[in-house]
């Protein structure tokens, strides 16, 4: 039987012929960086695809939140969730805010909105609710009390690229919402991300904040750093946004076959579609209950990389038990434990646009 590795993702990539095209138009412009061709047609590329208004690109996914937390001058207690990647978290450690953990809805591992109003203290500034794998957060739940309490909310959309509710793009809710375009992502440029935004006038402060907040050759406006994407990873963007359509309904007929395969299988969950939702399929999350399925979360991950299948404990830990967090008094393991539950019992199974029919009988015949 073939035992070749099987990864939990791949990154899609352009075609080397054409990327080499756009290589050399780079190479006779001489213009790496700040705001070129390459950077400014793909911010337009983004804008359409997605449905947006405005988008500013940036270096990596990370550096989109702590610029955001910094535009709309966050500062006090920011209501989060213990259940995502830590830079949702460090994006408010790095700004001086303080976190305050909140439970997640077992049924979509997002921020609960039942939770939200209790957290909710003089010091708070913001929400920052994350679509965790690409599923929609209750952005209406979501925004009724932000309204009422004057809260700023940021989405951290790091996983739900194109994903939409009734054909209206997740991007356009809340305050701002920030995209990761990192290799192991939907839609990559190699290490990238990007801002989402309302008006022009936040675009533009934006885009001074990214780039040292200069405004001008000689005017600088706020302590903005440096996070600019270059044009050789924007070049790469544009020729990944024609196939990223092709490689979202790849991922799509994978998880219908892991979603027949795995429906009847005593122990393991996992999540359906949303009604109304055009997902990504940027993940694969299932639950197992080691009582029904009679074998641990940890064992069934073992044994899937003892086969060289690599899953992937993801989120596991929770934030709120990093050395940094878990000391503050709303990451108490009894604060949060559907979101302890989840951590629990979760492995990512491999989902990517170039699993073969192969590759996906294996791993299902090893959780079978």
């Amino acid at each position: 039987m073939d035992n070749k590795l099987i990864t939990v993702t791949s990154p899609l990539m352009p075609d080397l012929t054409e990327l080499n095209e756009l290589l050399k138009d780079i190479w006779n412009r001489k213009w790496l960086t700040n705001n070129g061709h390459y950077h400014q047609e793909l911010e337009k590329a983004l804008c359409e695809y997605l449905k947006v208004p405005y988008i500013s690109l940036f270096t990596n996914g990370t550096l989109p939140l702590i610029t955001a937390l910094q535009a709309l001058r966050i500062t006090g207690e920011v209501i989060t969730t213990p259940y995502s990647f830590v830079a949702t978290t460090h994006s408010l450690w790095w700004n001086g805010i303080k976190p305050v953990f909140v439970d997640i809805d077992p049924k979509t591992g997002n921020l609960d909105p039942d939770k939200i109003e209790a957290a909710i203290t003089p010091r708070t500034t913001a929400i920052m609710p994350v679509h965790v794998y690409g599923k929609p957060c209750d952005t209406v739940r979501i925004k009724e009390i932000a309204d009422k309490y004057g809260l700023k909310v940021i989405y951290d959309a790091a996983h739900a690229f194109g994903v939409e509710v009734n054909g209206e793009s997740i991007l356009n809710a809340g305050d701002m919402s920030t995209l990761s375009f990192h290799a192991t992502k939907v839609y990559n440029t190699v290490e990238g991300g990007a801002l989402v935004m309302h008006d022009a006038e936040t675009k533009k402060r934006i885009d001074y904040l990214k780039n040292f907040g200069f405004a001008g050759e000689t005017t600088v406006v706020a302590p903005g750093i440096n996070s600019k994407m270059d044009e050789v990873r924007s070049a790469y963007g544009l020729l990944n946004l024609k196939q990223v359509d092709a490689a979202i309904e790849a991922r799509h007929q994978v998880a219908i076959r892991y979603r027949e395969a795995l429906r009847n299988v005593e122990g393991i969950t996992f999540f359906e579609d949303m009604p109304g939702v055009k997902h990504n399929y940027s993940y694969f999350p299932i639950f197992v209950d080691a009582e029904k399925y009679g074998m641990t979360r940890d064992e069934l991950y073992f044994k899937m990389k003892e086969q060289n299948v690599l899953g992937r404990r993801y989120f596991y830990p929770l934030i709120s038990t990093f050395s940094t967090y878990r000391g503050l008094e709303s990451a108490n393991p009894e604060n949060l434990p559907e979101a302890h539950k989840m951590a629990n019992t979760v492995i990512c199974l491999p989902m990517h646009h170039a699993l073969t029919e192969d590759d996906i009988n294996r791993i299902l015949s090893i959780i079978i």
